[in-house]
């Protein structure tokens, strides 16, 4: 009962507070509009992936493997 409680607050907190800014953008007429997000977010994983090679090639210099 509780988890239930739990799943309907989730989703409805994700349906009403985070997705309407997603409704406006889905029926933009500009490619630019809508893609900024996706492309900001291709951005921070690429970043977020050299940062976490790069701790790792530390990691492995340091251990002398």
């Amino acid at each position: 009962m509780i988890a239930n409680n739990f799943f309907r607050a989730l989703g409805d907190f994700f349906t009403n507070a985070i997705f309407p800014f997603f409704e406006k953008l889905r029926f933009t007429d500009s490619w630019w509009a809508s893609n900024t997000i996706n492309i900001t977010l291709i951005i921070i994983g690429f970043l977020a992936f050299i940062f976490w090679m790069s701790q790792l090639n530390k990691y492995r210099k340091g251990a002398n493997l």
